[in-house]
Protein backbone atom coordinates (compact mmCIF):
# COMPACT_ATOMS: atom_id res chain seq x y z
CA UNK A 1 0.00 0.00 0.00
CA UNK A 2 1.27 3.45 -0.84
CA UNK A 3 -0.03 6.57 0.91
CA UNK A 4 0.96 10.14 0.21
CA UNK A 5 -0.02 13.10 2.39
CA UNK A 6 1.51 16.59 2.43
CA UNK A 7 4.26 15.53 0.04
CA UNK A 8 5.34 12.61 2.24
CA UNK A 9 5.01 9.16 0.69
CA UNK A 10 4.86 5.96 2.72
CA UNK A 11 5.08 2.46 1.25
CA UNK A 12 3.73 -0.22 3.60
CA UNK A 13 3.90 -3.95 3.00
CA UNK A 14 6.03 -7.07 3.27
CA UNK A 15 9.83 -6.79 2.98
CA UNK A 16 9.89 -7.85 -0.69
CA UNK A 17 7.52 -4.98 -1.56
CA UNK A 18 9.58 -2.44 0.36
CA UNK A 19 12.73 -3.62 -1.38
CA UNK A 20 11.08 -3.52 -4.84
CA UNK A 21 9.82 0.01 -4.25
CA UNK A 22 12.88 1.41 -2.50
CA UNK A 23 14.32 3.22 -5.53
CA UNK A 24 11.03 4.19 -7.18
CA UNK A 25 9.81 7.77 -7.02
CA UNK A 26 6.55 8.52 -5.22
CA UNK A 27 4.90 9.38 -8.55
CA UNK A 28 5.36 5.75 -9.69
CA UNK A 29 4.40 4.22 -6.34
CA UNK A 30 1.15 6.23 -6.42
CA UNK A 31 0.19 4.32 -9.57
CA UNK A 32 -2.21 1.44 -9.02
CA UNK A 33 -0.73 -0.28 -12.09
CA UNK A 34 2.83 -0.06 -10.70
CA UNK A 35 1.85 -1.59 -7.34
CA UNK A 36 0.05 -4.39 -9.14
CA UNK A 37 3.12 -4.99 -11.33
CA UNK A 38 5.36 -5.21 -8.26
CA UNK A 39 3.06 -7.55 -6.34
CA UNK A 40 1.77 -9.93 -9.03
CA UNK A 41 4.78 -12.32 -8.79
CA UNK A 42 4.00 -12.67 -5.08
CA UNK A 43 0.30 -13.35 -5.50
CA UNK A 44 -0.75 -9.72 -5.19
CA UNK A 45 -4.23 -8.77 -6.32
CA UNK A 46 -5.87 -5.49 -7.02
CA UNK A 47 -8.14 -3.93 -4.45
CA UNK A 48 -8.21 -0.67 -6.38
CA UNK A 49 -7.42 2.88 -5.48
CA UNK A 50 -9.05 4.44 -2.45
CA UNK A 51 -9.61 7.95 -1.19
CA UNK A 52 -8.14 8.68 2.21
CA UNK A 53 -9.14 11.50 4.47
CA UNK A 54 -7.05 13.18 7.10
CA UNK A 55 -7.53 15.63 9.89
CA UNK A 56 -5.49 18.69 10.64
CA UNK A 57 -6.99 19.42 14.05
CA UNK A 58 -7.72 17.29 17.08
CA UNK A 59 -11.41 16.73 17.82
CA UNK A 60 -13.05 17.67 21.06
CA UNK A 61 -14.04 14.65 23.08
CA UNK A 62 -17.86 14.43 23.37
CA UNK A 63 -17.66 12.57 26.67
CA UNK A 64 -14.15 12.83 28.13
CA UNK A 65 -15.23 10.74 31.14
CA UNK A 66 -16.37 7.74 29.07
CA UNK A 67 -15.14 4.35 30.28
CA UNK A 68 -12.25 3.58 27.97
CA UNK A 69 -10.14 0.45 27.74
CA UNK A 70 -6.81 -0.06 25.99
CA UNK A 71 -6.92 -3.84 26.60
CA UNK A 72 -6.56 -6.06 23.53
CA UNK A 73 -9.08 -8.48 25.06
CA UNK A 74 -11.79 -5.80 24.82
CA UNK A 75 -10.92 -5.25 21.13
CA UNK A 76 -11.29 -8.99 20.53
CA UNK A 77 -14.65 -9.00 22.37
CA UNK A 78 -15.87 -6.11 20.19
CA UNK A 79 -14.81 -7.96 17.04
CA UNK A 80 -16.74 -11.02 18.21
CA UNK A 81 -19.90 -8.89 18.38
CA UNK A 82 -19.45 -7.60 14.80
CA UNK A 83 -19.88 -9.17 11.34
CA UNK A 84 -16.78 -10.92 9.98
CA UNK A 85 -16.47 -8.59 6.97
CA UNK A 86 -16.33 -5.56 9.28
CA UNK A 87 -13.68 -7.05 11.56
CA UNK A 88 -11.57 -8.20 8.60
CA UNK A 89 -11.64 -4.71 7.07
CA UNK A 90 -10.61 -2.93 10.29
CA UNK A 91 -8.37 -5.47 12.09
CA UNK A 92 -8.84 -3.59 15.36
CA UNK A 93 -7.39 -6.21 17.72
CA UNK A 94 -4.18 -6.32 15.67
CA UNK A 95 -3.56 -2.56 15.80
CA UNK A 96 -0.69 -1.12 17.85
CA UNK A 97 -2.96 1.34 19.69
CA UNK A 98 -6.58 0.62 20.58
CA UNK A 99 -9.26 2.67 22.34
CA UNK A 100 -12.36 0.69 23.27
CA UNK A 101 -15.47 2.35 24.71
CA UNK A 102 -17.24 0.21 27.28
CA UNK A 103 -20.94 0.26 28.06
CA UNK A 104 -22.05 2.30 31.03
CA UNK A 105 -24.10 -0.58 32.41
CA UNK A 106 -23.97 -1.18 36.15
CA UNK A 107 -23.71 -4.98 35.65
CA UNK A 108 -21.37 -5.43 32.72
CA UNK A 109 -18.71 -3.35 31.03
CA UNK A 110 -19.09 -4.64 27.48
CA UNK A 111 -17.25 -3.11 24.52
CA UNK A 112 -19.63 -1.07 22.34
CA UNK A 113 -17.26 0.78 19.97
CA UNK A 114 -13.58 1.09 19.34
CA UNK A 115 -10.94 2.72 17.22
CA UNK A 116 -7.26 2.13 16.82
CA UNK A 117 -4.27 2.95 14.73
CA UNK A 118 -0.97 1.65 13.47
CA UNK A 119 1.99 3.99 12.94
CA UNK A 120 3.34 4.03 9.40
CA UNK A 121 6.94 5.12 8.92
CA UNK A 122 6.79 7.18 12.10
CA UNK A 123 4.69 9.81 10.30
CA UNK A 124 1.15 8.66 9.62
CA UNK A 125 -1.37 6.91 11.76
CA UNK A 126 -3.56 4.48 9.86
CA UNK A 127 -6.86 4.68 11.72
CA UNK A 128 -9.76 2.23 11.77
CA UNK A 129 -13.01 2.04 13.75
CA UNK A 130 -15.56 -0.59 14.65
CA UNK A 131 -18.97 -0.28 16.32
CA UNK A 132 -21.10 -3.16 17.60
CA UNK A 133 -24.21 -3.43 15.38
CA UNK A 134 -26.60 -2.70 18.28
CA UNK A 135 -24.76 0.59 18.96
CA UNK A 136 -24.40 1.99 15.46
CA UNK A 137 -25.68 5.47 14.61
CA UNK A 138 -25.36 6.52 18.26
CA UNK A 139 -22.22 8.67 18.08
CA UNK A 140 -20.08 6.06 19.84
CA UNK A 141 -17.99 5.45 16.71
CA UNK A 142 -17.23 9.16 16.48
CA UNK A 143 -16.29 9.23 20.14
CA UNK A 144 -13.91 6.26 19.89
CA UNK A 145 -12.28 7.78 16.80
CA UNK A 146 -11.88 11.08 18.66
CA UNK A 147 -9.90 9.35 21.43
CA UNK A 148 -7.64 7.56 18.93
CA UNK A 149 -7.17 10.65 16.77
CA UNK A 150 -6.30 12.89 19.73
CA UNK A 151 -3.78 10.33 21.00
CA UNK A 152 -2.14 10.12 17.56
CA UNK A 153 -2.02 13.88 17.07
CA UNK A 154 -0.59 14.37 20.56
CA UNK A 155 2.18 11.99 19.44
CA UNK A 156 2.88 14.20 16.38
CA UNK A 157 1.32 11.86 13.83
CA UNK A 158 -0.92 12.70 10.87
CA UNK A 159 -4.16 10.71 11.25
CA UNK A 160 -5.57 9.18 8.09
Amino acid sequence: MFVSLFGTGVLVGPSWALEAGRELPDSELASHAKLLELSTPYGGRALGEAKLYFSDSAPSLPNPNAELSRARAHAVDLETACPDEDTAEVGLSEMENTFILLSESERDSLPVAGAGYDVWEGKLDHLGALVAPANRRSGLGFQSVAFAQKHAMDAGLIPQ
